[in-house]
């Protein structure tokens, strides 16, 4: 195993020449081969990629028997192909058939997963959040640029036409300097009580599952979902779905890299397992008068009729998560709207396409870079929450200032099996 991983590092540069003369040569008439990773998200993405033209899921892959067994009956139905399953996306990797990997897998999987994908000459389709931690994200930047990948996350809105719209009205004016943005989660998850250790279900490999991190015992509340309420994998409902509103912020606001974080919050509703709040407000200030803020209640559904809101000089705009838009005046007059369009996910997945046939990763619409400063985000607003006080970083590049025990949280330690595969020297 680890032979293979070093080799798989070491020939990153071949790999990429041997993928360029693949399906990035300009024609849409070449089929792009992919393998898609995680069958719960990745399931979807799966069949809406077996949707667009000369496009081919040829891998289904799971650490889960039961879930390769059912995703690859439901893409038989619904497509009529059978891709080969594999429980190991090394696999995929390995086949020098392959154009692109589609990492669904679990959070502590999209930064490990992108840049081994990277060195062995595969486009990226990264789920959201791009990364566990900020140097994860730190390096799948540069493992695309250095592999010339083109490496796109998953915010499918990105790429949606009314929010398209939307966001180019915000930046051509329509309510004047936007100072204030605002974005709001609410669900009604119920207690994961209180797990024991067990052996794993004999369907899934668990090995696998945890890949590059530390080990940890097998408990019974933790795997399919829960892990996202454990640090060691996840990064709660902030990185869980606040990315998808602080990205629009982000990108509404045009801002990059913010100078001061703030959060609160914390356990409220429920005493067990989880370690991530399930009540949450993060604040973010960015140079040039910008702010965002992000509230989030894990346990209570009554929200704003709205995802996204911003404030400017003249006015103000709402902006739902499918794209619909209403602009007011300051007078809180309604001056404009744009009807619901798709949430984007084809398109986005279209887009990725696209970028990899003409072997240009600037024509994507959620580029690495930009998933990665929207995740920072949520990796700043945990880490905040974590300290129990203010991050303050540097606006050129997002790093923490002056605390040295916030900057402990900037990564983590890899499983030594897979450290020399996942990280970049």
């Amino acid at each position: 195993m680890l032979r293979r991983r070093n080799f798989l590092a070491a020939s990153g540069v071949a790999a990429t020449l041997a993928a360029s003369t693949q399906a990035q040569s300009g024609s849409s008439n070449q089929t792009l081969r992919v393998g898609v990773m995680g069958l719960s998200r990745g399931q979807s993405l799966a069949l809406d990629l077996a949707k667009l033209e000369n496009v081919e899921v040829a891998y289904l892959c799971d650490v889960d028997s039961r879930r390769t067994t059912a995703s690859l009956k439901d893409f038989g139905e619904k497509t009529g192909k059978t891709p080969k399953v594999t429980v190991d996306m090394r696999e995929i990797l390995d086949d020098k058939t392959i154009d692109a990997l589609v990492c669904a897998a679990p959070n502590h999987w999209h930064g490990p997963a992108t840049i081994m994908a990277c060195k062995a000459g595969k486009h990226v389709y990264v789920e959201k959040p791009c990364s566990h931690n900020p140097q994860e994200g730190e390096w799948m930047v540069e493992a695309a640029a250095r592999y010339k990948r083109c490496v796109q996350m998953g915010t499918q809105r990105r790429s949606a036409a009314g929010t398209r719209d939307a966001i180019a009205k915000l930046h051509a004016g329509v309510i004047g300097h936007v100072h204030l943005a605002r974005c709001y989660y609410n669900s009604l998850r119920g207690s994961i009580g209180s797990g024991a250790k067990a052996a794993p279900p004999q369907e899934l490999n668990y090995d696998l599952w945890q890949g590059p991190v530390p080990r940890r015992d097998y408990r019974d509340n933790v795997v399919h979902y829960n892990w996202h309420w454990f640090w060691h994998w996840g990064g709660g409902e902030l990185a869980n779905n606040g990315v998808h509103g602080l990205d629009l912020c982000r990108w509404g606001l045009d801002a990059d890299y913010p100078i001061r974080v703030t959060s609160s919050g914390g356990r409220y509703w429920f005493d067990d397992d989880q370690e991530t709040p399930d009540t949450q407000s993060v604040c973010f200030e960015f140079a040039g008068g910008k702010q965002a803020t992000w509230d989030a209640l894990s346990c209570n559904k009554h929200a704003p009729g709205y995802f996204c809101s911003f404030y400017g000089d003249n006015g103000s705009m709402e902006l739902d998560h499918n794209g619909t838009y209403r602009i007011f005046d300051r007078n809180d007059k309604l001056t404009d709207s744009g009807k619901q369009s798709s949430g984007g996910q084809v398109e986005h997945l279209q887009n990725f396409v696209d970028a990899i046939r003409a072997n240009d990763a600037a024509m994507l619409n959620q580029p690495i870079l930009e998933g990665h400063k929207s995740t920072l985000l949520c990796h700043l607003g945990n880490i905040a929450q974590r300290t129990g006080r203010t991050v303050n970083t540097d606006s050129s590049n997002g790093h923490i200032q002056n605390d040295p025990e916030q900057t402990k949280l900037w990564r983590r330690e890899y499983h030594a099996n897979w450290e020399a595969a996942v990280t970049l020297g």
